[in-house]
C-alpha cells in the first residue's frame, strides 16, 4: 500500500479536519472503547454525534448511495477514521449496526428492508443489536435452541439470548432462530429482523466486573415476527449468519482499530509516570511500551491490508480473525501497563480523574476477548482455514468447513 494521500484524499482529510475543528464542542469525545458506562445520557450524546457525522457525509462512506451511504472507497473511510481518531472523537454508538447488522441486511435483505432500515441505521436514528449467543450456545452458535414456528400471522419466537450488546438501547436487531428442529443443526436456521419493542421481548442488563451494563440477556416469549422481516430463505440462516460473523470479525478487530484505550493516551500516561520509576523499572516499562506500540501498529496495518482486499472486490474472510486476536492482545497489554505504571496509586485510581480508565479497561478486556468469537475459536479458524492445519476436533465436525463460528 501507498500510505501517502492522493490529491483527492488530501482534500478529503483537510475537509474532515476542518469540520471536526468547527464542530468539536458538539461532538462526544473519548479516550478508548469500553470505558464509559453506556447510560441513557451518554448513549444520547453518542447518537447525536453519529447523526452529525452522518449529515456531514462521514459515516457509511462505502455504503450504497441509494440507501444513504456515500458510494465511496475504503481508502476514503480510512482517511475519515484517522481524523476522527486524531480528534479523539468517541467510537460510533451504532457500531453493531454498522459492522454487523447493516452489512447483513444489505446482502440478504429485501429492497423494502434496505429502504426502511439502512439510512436510519447509518444515522443512529435506530440502534441495532445482534441476537446470536445463548446460555448454552456461544462459540457453538449452530447449537442454538431459540425456535421460530410459522403461523398464519407470522413467525412465533420462543427462547433466550445473552451477551447482547446495548440491547437496552436498541430498536431493532437481527435474530437467528431454529425453524426446522429435525434438520442438521446448521441447516434448520433462519435469520430475521426483530423489533425490540415487540410484545414479549424482555431485556435484562447484566452487570459486568467493570461496573457497566453494556451486555444484556434477552427473553423472547411468543414474539411475533412477520415473514416479510425474514433475511434470506427459510432454513438458510446459517449462510446469512456467516455474512454477519465475517463482518463482525472485521468490525471488532480486522479494521485495524483499537479495542481498548488508545495508544496515544498510553504514551502520554507513560510520559508522566516513567520519571517516577527507578532505573530498572523504567527500563522494563519502556520495553513493555515499545512492544505495545509495535503490536498496535501491526494490527493497524494488517487492517489496512484487509481493507485493500475489500477495495478490490473481496469480502472479509477468516484472516480478519488475526486482526481481532492482535487487537485484543494490545487492549490487554495497554490496560495492564497503564495500571502498572500507576504503582501503589492504582489502589485508589478509580477516585482520581483520568486514572480510573486503566482499571476500567483492565476489567473490560476479558469481555472484549469473548466478543466476536473467543480467542480459542479464532485460533482454530486461523489454523484450519488459513494455515491448513488438521482440525482440532474430528467428531461431530460439519461436512462443510465453512460451518463453524
Amino acid at each position: 500500500m501507498d500510505f501517502d494521500d492522493t490529491p483527492d484524499q488530501g482534500r478529503l482529510r483537510a475537509h474532515v479536519r476542518q469540520f471536526l475543528i468547527e464542530h468539536d464542542s458538539e461532538l462526544a469525545h473519548g479516550d478508548g472503547a469500553y470505558l464509559e458506562e453506556p447510560g441513557t445520557d451518554r448513549v444520547d450524546a453518542l447518537r447525536r454525534t453519529q447523526a452529525a457525522l452522518f449529515d456531514a457525509g462521514l459515516v457509511g462512506l462505502t455504503w450504497p448511495e441509494a440507501y444513504g451511504g456515500g458510494g465511496g472507497t475504503n481508502a476514503q473511510q480510512a482517511v475519515v477514521n484517522e481524523e476522527l481518531h486524531r480528534a479523539r472523537i468517541a467510537g460510533l454508538v451504532g457500531h453493531v449496526g454498522l459492522g454487523m447488522c447493516g452489512p447483513t441486511v444489505l446482502r440478504h435483505g429485501s429492497e423494502d428492508q434496505k429502504q426502511r432500515y439502512i439510512r436510519r441505521l447509518l444515522r443512529a436514528d435506530d440502534l441495532w443489536c445482534q441476537l446470536f449467543s445463548e446460555p448454552g450456545s456461544g462459540s457453538d452458535l449452530a447449537a442454538l435452541r431459540t425456535k421460530a414456528v410459522r403461523h398464519d400471522d407470522g413467525w412465533h419466537v420462543e427462547g433466550q439470548k445473552v451477551w447482547t450488546t446495548l440491547a437496552q438501547h436498541c430498536r431493532y436487531g437481527i435474530l437467528l432462530a431454529r425453524t426446522d428442529p429435525d434438520a442438521p443443526k446448521h441447516r434448520g436456521l433462519t435469520m430475521f429482523v426483530i423489533d425490540m419493542e415487540s410484545p414479549g421481548v424482555t431485556v435484562r442488563p447484566l452487570r459486568q466486573m467493570n461496573g457497566h451494563h453494556s451486555f444484556n440477556e434477552v427473553f423472547l416469549d411468543d414474539v411475533v415476527i412477520a415473514d416479510s422481516e425474514r433475511l434470506g430463505d427459510v432454513d438458510d440462516g446459517w449462510r446469512v449468519a456467516l455474512t454477519t460473523l465475517m463482518n463482525e470479525r472485521m468490525a471488532v478487530g480486522g479494521g485495524g482499530g483499537e479495542l481498548g484505550i488508545r495508544s496515544d493516551v498510553l504514551v502520554a500516561h507513560a510520559a508522566k509516570r516513567l520519571p517516577e520509576l527507578s532505573d530498572d523499572r523504567r527500563t522494563l516499562a519502556v520495553q513493555a511500551l515499545g512492544r505495545v506500540l509495535v503490536e498496535s501498529l501491526a494490527a493497524r496495518y494488517t487492517g489496512y491490508r484487509l481493507q485493500t482486499t475489500m477495495e478490490k472486490g473481496g469480502h472479509p474472510g477468516p484472516e480478519a480473525s488475526a486482526g481481532k486476536l492482535t487487537a485484543v492482545r494490545v487492549a490487554h497489554a495497554t490496560a495492564d501497563l497503564g495500571q502498572r505504571l500507576l504503582g501503589a496509586d492504582a489502589v485508589a485510581a478509580r477516585s482520581r480523574e483520568g486514572d480510573w480508565r486503566w482499571a476500567t479497561s483492565q476489567a473490560s478486556s476479558p469481555g472484549i476477548a469473548l466478543a466476536g468469537g473467543t480467542d480459542e475459536i479464532l485460533r482454530n479458524i486461523l489454523g484450519e482455514r488459513v494455515l491448513g492445519l488438521p482440525p482440532d476436533r474430528i467428531p461431530a465436525r460439519p461436512a462443510d468447513p465453512s460451518e463453524s463460528r
